[in-house]
């Protein structure tokens, strides 16, 4: 790597929190180099360092708790770290800027979006009033902001996530910088707007020369959009490659079990690999490899030296590694290979005779009032007439963009949420017409796990009293001793100790805290569970011990699931059958090889197509014009004609009837239909 060519280089970065024995070193001697107009990725699980090394870049360490007590950050010929806070200031969003993690937090909510750009305008370019709304009216047509000069005036909370995390983008290119920090840019968005972020991105690196520090446990963004990839564990760098190198041919078990973790339809019937264990605690005193805990191919050595860092050439590029069996003058031990963990043939089961569950034209609109007397002057057509059914023992993933509906009918179907219209029928009978003391009875054979477990759970009450709760309920288990001997039980099935039951929430990781709501909701021993987002924003390797788990459950029990999520991969991996929302109705829905082979609708063409894949050959995304529509007021016709590449004039006349193909799906499309 020439020298000319590297904007930022990083020796020996540490970062520690707290003093003495017990003190936190979250970054312990970090060494990287991006060059100008690269993308290099920062990736690894979560508490591995990656995003305190980009703040600690920055000098933005949480003080004074913490606080950098070594290294050397080299930018454009100038040690960062040497600056004083007010010469700081001046490189923070304009030689470098951010964008963070959350964007709903990091904005402002009291201020307009225009003068949150405005201030970075004023500060760093020192642009007059009126240039600086001319110029961010610019940067949020840039980013693709709709109606621009009307959404400066906006707050925050009147945007949604997708268009919040582009402001975020906005206010971050506003000061022209050289180096952009993207710290999980793309977490927990849809496909689509993920697709649109890293495609602006791209187009202004292509554009500025700007270089870029991704930071994302996304193994699909970083196989796409990354130049050179640093793997982060523990607090140190593991591997370091370009994308290519790395990807072809990882060295480190840590990043061969990261890719072995993603789901994906190859995997189908068998168990995703799994890394045991989590990452430890980063104020423990470490003698041999971080790693070696959760590590197949560890060896004694391995736990009492410490790994030194080691690179070797290939085709001209370096390929650095921190594990023994790379480091000249040890003759580490050969891997044994291990038996695979095949759970069946990687076929989909065949179709169920039995129906569990049947939803007929389930509708939820919610009023709106206005005035005095609440006059309803409206309304939120959420679901607007969906068919589904489920049977035993298989997945039906719901599938579509947020605001689509797809919660909303989730918890209608469950009467979490009243419906307005339809039926729901289980076990012959219509749940959205049962008494309250009928349908609490059928509670414990329909459960569900939300989308964040923390948030579901009362930070109160002990894990043990969270899962018996149900049971208490219900009135299953003849005495308390019988309950709680269940819960012991039960935490064992998910993969937790039997002590678990005597700890609080938040004592346990984001992983561990689903599986304690998966618990939860085995506990009443239901017959169906939904499952909203279970596995949104995790690393892939927690990500594969719940897809594992819930399948697993699925087999012993013959659990049917709902599986409402965005994530396409885990759609290929888990589900049997997929129905595609697409603003509160149904627009595609059957068995899974048949959608993922042959996409018919346009709007599930285009989501499959901007699904971030290992593959190296390519995709051409279909890119949707403009923003979801409102519910409120939803197009006439087929109500995605308007962001629809391939609409016809019929499209907007009249909304097209269910069309049964086959294969056995049905499509709600004109081009399929006429």
């Amino acid at each position: 790597m020439s020298g000319d060519d590297i904007l930022l280089r990083v020796r020996d970065l540490r970062v520690q929190f707290g003093q003495g024995p017990q003190a936190v070193r979250a970054v312990d001697g970090v060494d990287f180099a991006i060059r100008r107009g690269e993308t290099f990725a920062l990736l690894g699980e979560s508490g591995c360092g990656k995003s305190m090394s980009a703040l600690a870049l920055l000098q933005l360490v949480p003080r004074p708790a913490g606080r950098i007590t070594s290294g050397e950050v080299w930018f454009d010929g100038q040690d960062l770290l040497a600056l004083s806070e007010q010469q700081m200031r001046q490189v923070r969003g304009h030689r470098i800027s951010m964008i963070f993690q959350e964007p709903m937090t990091s904005l402002n909510p009291v201020m307009t979006v225009g003068e949150q750009i405005g201030e970075v305008l004023e500060q760093h370019l020192g642009l007059p009033r009126r240039a600086r709304r001319d110029r961010t009216i610019e940067l949020l047509t840039d980013v693709g902001i709709p109606a621009p000069a009307r959404r400066i005036d906006d707050y925050p909370h009147q945007l949604s996530g997708g268009m919040k995390q582009r402001v975020m983008i906005a206010m971050a290119l506003a000061g022209e910088p050289d180096l952009l920090i993207a710290d999980e840019p793309t977490t927990a968005l849809d496909v689509t707007i993920q697709a649109q972020v890293l495609e602006l991105l791209a187009k202004i690196q292509r554009d500025t020369g700007m270089a870029i520090l991704l930071i994302t446990h996304d193994l699909g963004i970083v196989a796409e959009t990354v130049d050179h990839v640093a793997v982060m564990y523990a607090g140190q760098i593991v591997e370091a490659a370009s994308r290519r190198e790395l990807f072809a041919s990882p060295l480190h078990p840590y990043t061969r079990k990261l890719f072995a973790a993603v789901p994906d339809r190859r995997k189908r019937g068998r168990k995703l690999e799994t890394i045991s264990g989590n990452v430890p605690p980063l104020n423990r005193r470490f003698t041999g490899c971080r790693f070696a805990e959760r590590c197949d191919e560890a060896w004694l050595r391995c736990r009492e030296q410490a790994p030194a860092w080691t690179e070797r050439e290939t085709d001209g590029e370096t390929h650095g590694v921190r594990c023994l069996r790379y480091q000249p003058g040890i003759e580490a031990p050969r891997v044994v290979s291990r038996p695979g963990s095949e759970t069946g043939s990687g076929e989909t089961k065949p179709a169920s005779a039995s129906t569990l569950l049947t939803v007929r034209d389930l509708k939820v609109h919610f009023p709106i009032r206005k005035g005095l007397f609440k006059r309803v002057v409206g309304h939120v057509y959420a679901v607007d007439g969906v068919d589904l059914q489920i049977a035993d023992g298989r997945t039906l993933a719901l599938v579509g963009e947020s605001g689509c509906g797809k919660t909303t009918a989730g918890k209608a179907i469950l009467r979490l949420i009243a419906p307005t219209a339809g039926e729901v029928i289980y076990d012959g009978q219509d749940l959205a017409r049962l008494p309250a003391d009928e349908l609490r009875r059928l509670r414990a054979r329909l459960q569900i796990i939300f989308q964040d477990p923390f948030a579901s759970m009362n930070p109160r009450m002990m894990v043990g009293n969270i899962v018996e709760e149900g049971m208490r309920a219900q009135g299953i288990g003849r005495t308390a001793e019988e309950r709680r001997q269940r819960v012991a039980q039960l935490l064992e099935q998910v993969g937790l100790p039997p002590e678990a039951a005597r700890r609080y929430p938040h004592e346990f990781s984001g992983g561990q805290r689903q599986r304690i709501c998966i618990a939860r909701a085995l506990a009443v021993e239901p017959r169906l569970i939904v499952c909203d987002e279970p596995t949104s924003a995790l690393d892939v390797s927690v990500q594969a011990q719940t897809l594992n788990l819930l399948k697993d459950l699925q087999d012993r029990f013959g659990l049917g699931y709902l599986f409402i999520t965005h994530n396409i991969s885990v759609v290929a991996y888990l589900a049997h059958d997929v129905a595609v929302m697409y603003l509160g109705r149904i627009v595609e829905q059957g068995p899974v090889d048949a959608i993922l082979d042959d996409p018919r609708h346009p709007y599930t063409r285009a989501l499959l197509s901007a699904v971030p894949s290992l593959d190296e050959n390519g995709r051409e995304i279909i890119r949707l014009e403009g923003e979801l529509p409102s519910p409120i007021n939803p197009p006439p016709g087929c109500h995605f004609h308007p962001r629809c590449p391939d609409a016809m004039p019929v499209c907007a006349e009249r909304y097209p009837d269910p069309v049964t193909l086959p294969d056995g799906r049905v499509v709600k499309c004109h081009l399929v239909g006429d």
